[in-house]
């Protein structure tokens, strides 16, 4: 696939709520996952390969109480790079009803993303 194509498809099923088939159709199996640099302690964190990744999705959806909305922006390609934003209106576990805003930057390399990386505010 084209990353213009993998740019696509991810917007789509992320726009559908379905991550974790976005990661199995479209990853490689040693992607990497990377957060912003000085996350707080009980961060996510970085992983590497596919199956660190689908734990850390499952991580971040167990602390889910109520999904109010999600937005995903169209994807901005460059090479073999793109990004969109996302933002997720949200109530966390013991953290109540917040939006959480970020950009997401995909790096594709033989048809299937191989690094995504996060930017967002730790406030």
């Amino acid at each position: 696939m084209s990353t213009e194509s993998v740019a696509k498809r991810l917007v789509e099923l992320c726009r559908a709520g379905q991550f974790e088939e976005a990661q199995k159709e479209l990853y490689a199996q040693d992607a990497e996952s990377l957060e912003p640099e000085g996350a707080p302690p009980g961060a996510l964190g970085n992983v590497k390969g596919l199956d660190a990744i689908y734990k850390k999705g499952e991580a971040f959806q167990a602390g889910v109480e109520e999904m109010h909305g999600l937005e995903v922006s169209d994807a901005v390609v460059a090479g073999n790079w793109f990004s969109l934003s996302m933002t997720l209106d949200v109530t966390m576990k013991g953290h109540g009803r917040m939006t959480m805003s970020e950009i997401c930057l995909y790096h594709v390399k033989n048809g299937k993303v191989d690094r995504e990386q996060f930017f967002y505010d730790m406030e």
